[in-house]
């Protein structure tokens, strides 16, 4: 393995002057512009940067008719415009880098917790049951409910803004909690394992521009905490009673109580499931109609 590198890297060396690390590094940095392009065009960075395109043709018309006030004007205030963009971008740029921490790259590459928790779940198949059977109840008389399931990332700083419950998940405990004219009604529910650790919790609105205009504010704080966090997230329409999961920035809409448990069996955990996870969230199964 060793000798052909070194011979590859000869030949690139003799007829290009190209070493083998210059290789690399070319394919680095094109894969680091392609994933810059895509999160600029996914975000308002987009509209930022056609404006800036046009600043800077009139910059070259400027330089090229010798406008030498208006080049002045561009070189003193350059320092203070990159300084605009990053604090205009401030929570693009924070969710990118957030974005990048949630990879985990080096546990990907470096399985050392592969045998870490086999046999065990973040939460029990009981619980999946009552989650789903509450929102398949609540559907049918059209009460909105929002239940975050909290994986690896913690969600205190979210459960400090509603009220304590600690209390077990159960189908007549999640009912009781979104029914109308309750103290806990508005505002959303964290579960962490088997329990309800708090409600009424405020989740950030999401300002993804692709998602539908029919989507109110309870579906875009689903999606809103997904793109946060690693969380995944049950919303009930109180509009029209249908069931939606929000995961990794992405919605799911007009699901079944089946269809809801094959979701929160994909986060469990269990070792038989793992490996089902990716398939699930890329859409529905070959099989499923």
């Amino acid at each position: 393995m060793e000798r052909g590198l070194e011979f590859i890297q000869l030949y690139l060396s003799r007829v290009t002057g190209v070493r083998w690390a210059d290789v690399v590094e070319i394919v680095i940095i094109s894969f680091l512009i392609y994933n810059i392009l895509v999160w600029v065009k996914n975000t308002r960075a987009w509209s930022l940067l056609k404006g800036i395109l046009v600043i800077a043709v009139f910059v070259f018309v400027a330089e090229y008719f010798e406008m030498n006030t208006i080049l002045w004007i561009v070189n003193n205030m350059f320092g203070v415009a990159v300084t605009a963009v990053i604090v205009i971008l401030q929570p693009e740029l924070r969710k990118a880098v957030e974005e990048l921490g949630r990879k985990n790259i080096i546990a990907s590459i470096f399985p050392f917790e592969v045998s870490k928790g086999l046999g065990e779940g973040r939460f029990s198949d009981k619980t999946i049951n009552e989650i789903a059977k509450a929102c398949v109840e609540m559907g049918k008389v059209k009460t909105g409910a929002l239940i975050v399931i909290e994986q690896n990332q913690s969600l205190s700083e979210y459960e400090r803004t509603g009220i304590d419950v600690d209390g077990i998940v159960t189908s007549q405990l999640l009912i009781n909690i979104f029914e109308h004219n309750t103290p806990l009604h508005d505002g959303a529910v964290i579960i962490r394992g088997n329990r309800i650790t708090s409600a009424t919790c405020y989740l950030p609105l999401s300002d993804n521009m692709q998602l539908s205009k029919e989507l109110g504010t309870r579906h875009r704080a689903g999606v809103g905490i997904s793109e946060a966090t690693d969380s995944l997230t049950v919303i009930v329409s109180e509009e029209t009673g249908k069931i939606s999961v929000a995961y990794d920035g992405k919605i799911e809409r007009n699901l079944s109580g089946d269809t809801l448990k094959e979701r929160l069996k994909a986060i469990q955990n269990k070792p038989e499931e793992e490996s089902r996870k990716r398939i699930l969230w890329k859409g529905r199964s070959k099989g499923e109609k």
